[in-house]
């Protein structure tokens, strides 16, 4: 079961002017299941994307990619779930391109205006013949109306679950230049999450006026305090896309540069909505019983203190531990210590399990006692406060524990 998570309600999603959403049951991998949405955008909107990694990019992200370097009027979006299309050479490469020129034709468009992504089983051929019968059925929903409801984006939130067993979506509305603005998103993912993208898809839509040239910093900047700071299992995806969208349909001035006072209320109001939907794909971790926050503090560089906060989050013993609820805390420490920080001073490493201090000066607290750690460790939201002691700089990210079903999930996964 997620930890603390809901199904979104359709009621709670918002419309947002310029985006149309066509959902479709194509049979791609398993059939009565909704695996193929399409995103519709207005003329006139501005999108902005950062993907995977992982060198070995699946081949939607590459058709992504060169689109997006085209510099191509992006006017929409297909997604399929069940099948990566990665690992799958030049016949993937193919079927994604045929996919976008599918979708341009009937839409009379150019290929490059149509970006594709894909999220599944790798290196098995994407079923085309399959995709390509479900479109109709996905542009005509599309077409149905003029912007898509809440129930369409939670519709999309579902056709694009694998191993997710909630659909992630949510909304939120704030004052740019005295107009009220909209912003809505979906994403997916469950396993193989690690940071700098995973195997996770994630769209965020919003009527904001931003400039077109601002929206891949856009995407950037919302990906690094969200999407780059979650990890499940340290497995770094082929297929992962987070995908910003700006429709231009608000009533205030152009957003033409990001540290105008609108600039960075845009950013102040998308960062907590990117950061939800990436809390999300945590707590639906598979197989996730903890959902576990590790703040490093008083590190000399961002870099270092997410060394010691990755080595912690990635540790399977660690995540056992928590699963188990045993204070067995000296894995915490083992993993800061062989993070790779040059220079590291272990007596000046701090650890607080909540508001329990475990390690000061970096050997046990005289008061520390274990019931106190397992107490704070059978809760299912922790924070984990790791104290370096070499600077003042301070980096967060958040996963999960590991459980008896992370492994049953991952070894079904193709059954």
């Amino acid at each position: 079961m997620p930890v603390q998570l809901n199904t979104p309600l359709a009621a709670d999603l918002l419309a947002i002017p310029g985006v149309r959403i066509g959902v479709a049951q194509a049979g791609i991998r398993k059939a009565n299941r909704k695996d193929l949405t399409v995103f519709l955008l207005d003329e006139g909107s501005a999108v902005g994307a950062v993907f995977t990694q992982n060198r070995y990019a699946a081949a939607p992200v590459q058709v992504c990619r060169e689109h997006l370097a085209s510099g191509a009027d992006i006017r929409a979006m297909v997604i399929n779930t069940g099948n990566a299309n990665a690992g799958t050479g030049e016949p993937g490469l193919a079927a994604a391109r045929q996919t976008c020129t599918a979708v341009a034709r009937a839409l009379g468009l150019s290929h490059e205006q149509v970006l594709p992504f894909s999220t599944g089983v790798i290196m098995e051929p994407l079923p085309l013949d399959r995709l390509l019968a479900g479109l109709p059925q996905a542009l005509e929903q599309a077409a149905q109306s003029p912007v898509a409801s809440g129930a369409q984006w939670l519709s999309a939130a579902e056709g694009v679950m694998t191993t997710d067993t909630l659909p992630k979506a949510a909304s939120r509305q704030f004052l740019l230049g005295g107009s009220t603005v909209s912003a809505t998103g979906i994403a997916k993912g469950a396993g193989m999450i690690r940071p700098n993208m995973a195997t996770m898809l994630g769209f965020l839509a919003t009527d904001a006026n931003v400039a077109s040239e601002l929206m891949s910093t856009v995407a950037r900047r919302l990906a690094d305090i969200s999407f780059n700071r979650v990890t499940v299992d340290g497995d770094t995806s082929t297929n992962d896309s987070f995908v910003v969208v700006a429709t231009c349909r608000a009533g205030h001035a152009l957003i033409t540069d990001l540290s105008s006072p609108d600039g960075q209320a845009l950013l102040a109001a998308l960062t907590p909505l990117a950061q939800h939907l990436a809390h999300a794909i945590v707590r639906d971790g598979e197989g996730a019983t903890k959902f576990i926050t590790i703040r490093v503090e008083g590190g000399q560089t961002a870099a270092e203190c997410l060394q010691a906060a990755y080595a912690v989050a990635h540790s399977p013993l660690v995540k056992t531990a928590f699963f188990a609820s045993d204070p067995n805390l000296g894995r915490i420490l083992a993993a800061v210590g062989y993070a790779g920080i040059a220079d590291l001073d272990a007596t000046k490493i701090e650890l607080h399990l909540g508001d329990v201090h475990v390690v000061t000066a970096g050997g046990r607290h005289p008061d520390y006692r274990e019931e106190d750690g397992q107490r704070v460790m059978k809760d299912a939201e922790i924070l984990v406060r790791i104290g370096l002691g070499r600077g003042d700089v301070t980096e967060t990210v958040w996963t999960c524990d590991f459980s008896h079903d992370y492994v049953t999930i991952n070894a079904d996964y193709r059954s």
